[in-house]
């Protein structure tokens, strides 16, 4: 133990000359103690050497071993520092010589992204696309064969979209909406990638239940379950667009969530031939109202339809459908859309006696009411005010057709097996 001082007296004897006699006294000294050094082992048995049993696990060798590097190799692409990465198939973790055991991707704010290691442990891909715009870091690390680890890092940057496409939804956030309403988003450019979008789009319920999503042409994408959804369902949708490729060249932007809550279960069956509509509460009759629905040649769809639109007062010109010159009122009260090419169920003040009596419309359904919508105990304001978006209304036996699937929010009027197909 005084080796050290003395190995520093020594390093001095390199000072003035001064020091130099100063050297020559401390190096004598040093001899003495290295005399009695010996002198005080010089009785002893040797200690245990490397190659005894006694000195494995606490000698050199276990510290060089410990001290091994991991034989694994951890690739991290793109590679660090890359800018204007896609945000689709860019992103790839692998191993060689060993096997991933964790790998972990997040942007700046902390938010992770998910995946999956492959079953051989060699490869990582991400479960889905990444944001736009957005810096990432990768840090994954793998295990050679003798459990000796390696790690890799990496940061990067996506690109940035020149072009974006947006989707336009219903029903809105925090809505309380009917048992008929899908969620239904239509967007501003076709897509080319319907499979990507619609991964996209994750959509949990409580109680849980199957819900699918169905194309109509390329820019509108339905989700509903089986059959009408079940009376206080909660329902929650993940907008995760932001980054998809639409179409080449095309990224959504929009990551936002969605929920709605579904209200007490209301369907009204309409008779077109008896001129009834039965509003039905949890499948009981609650209320039977008359009712008058197209006049020949005019005929109302058949078939379930869902309210997506209520106003109180509006105009209704018969050029916007077809029906130039037939007519034109402009204060239509308490009118409910049931579909895009113009169906209504309205309040009507001009049919006379025709509720329960003859049907005379244009193809709309109509209920008594009252010009300027005042009277709140009359048939239509009752059926308005008792109504809500997402609400069904079933038509039969009328002699028309039944009315197209996209044809407003009427997807149930296609069967499961066509609507999963």
């Amino acid at each position: 133990m005084t080796a050290g001082p003395i190995s520093g007296a020594s390093v001095g004897t390199r000072g003035t000359r001064a020091r130099r006699g100063r050297g020559r006294l401390g190096a004598l000294f040093a001899g003495a103690v290295l005399l009695a050094v010996t002198a005080c082992g010089g009785g002893s048995e040797p200690g245990p050497g490397p190659g005894t049993d006694e000195g494995k696990g606490s000698g050199k060798d276990s510290t060089a071993a410990q001290s091994k590097e991991s034989q694994a190799v951890v690739t991290i692409a793109p590679k660090d520092g890359t800018e204007s990465v896609d945000t689709s198939g860019d992103l790839k973790v692998t191993a060689a010589k060993g096997t991933l055991t964790e790998v972990v991707v997040q942007d700046g704010d902390g938010t992770k992204v998910d995946g999956q290691i492959s079953a051989d442990g060699t490869s990582w891909t991400p479960a889905r696309h990444l944001a736009a715009s957005t810096a990432y870091q990768v840090r994954a690390t793998a295990q050679d064969p003798e459990g000796r680890t390696a790690t890799q890092e990496s940061g990067f940057t996506t690109l940035t979209p020149k072009n974006t496409f947006l989707g336009t939804f219903t029903p809105e956030d925090g809505s309380t909406v009917g048992v008929g309403m899908p969620f239904s988003i239509r967007f501003d450019r076709g897509i080319t990638n319907p499979a990507d979008v619609e991964k996209a789009i994750e959509i949990t319920t409580e109680p849980a239940v199957d819900v699918q999503g169905h194309w109509f042409g390329d820019d509108r994408l339905d989700f509903r379950p089986e059959t009408y959804w079940k009376a206080g369902t909660e329902v929650t949708v993940r907008l995760g667009l932001d980054g998809v490729e639409g179409r080449p060249g095309v990224y959504g932007e929009q990551a936002k969530t969605v929920s709605f809550t579904i209200g007490r279960d209301q369907v009204s069956v309409v008779d077109a031939e008896n001129l009834t509509m039965k509003v039905m509460r949890d499948g009981k009759v609650v209320k039977t109202l008359p009712i008058t629905t197209g006049a020949p040649g005019y005929e109302t769809w058949n078939g379930k339809m869902v309210i997506s639109e209520k106003l109180k007062e509006t105009r209704m010109d018969g050029a916007t459908v077809g029906y130039e010159g037939e007519y034109d009122i402009p204060d239509v009260p308490h009118a409910m859309r049931l579909s895009d090419s113009g169906t209504f169920l309205h309040g009507n003040y001009w049919a006379g006696d025709a509720f329960g009596n003859r049907n005379a419309s244009h193809g709309c359904i109509g209920l008594r009411d009252v010009q300027g919508a005042w009277d709140a105990t009359a048939p239509g304001a009752w059926f308005f005010d008792n109504s809500l978006l997402g609400d069904v209304v079933e038509v039969k036996n009328s002699d028309d057709a039944t009315i197209a699937p996209d044809n407003g929010l009427n997807g149930w009027n296609m069967s499961w097996a066509d609507w999963t197909a």
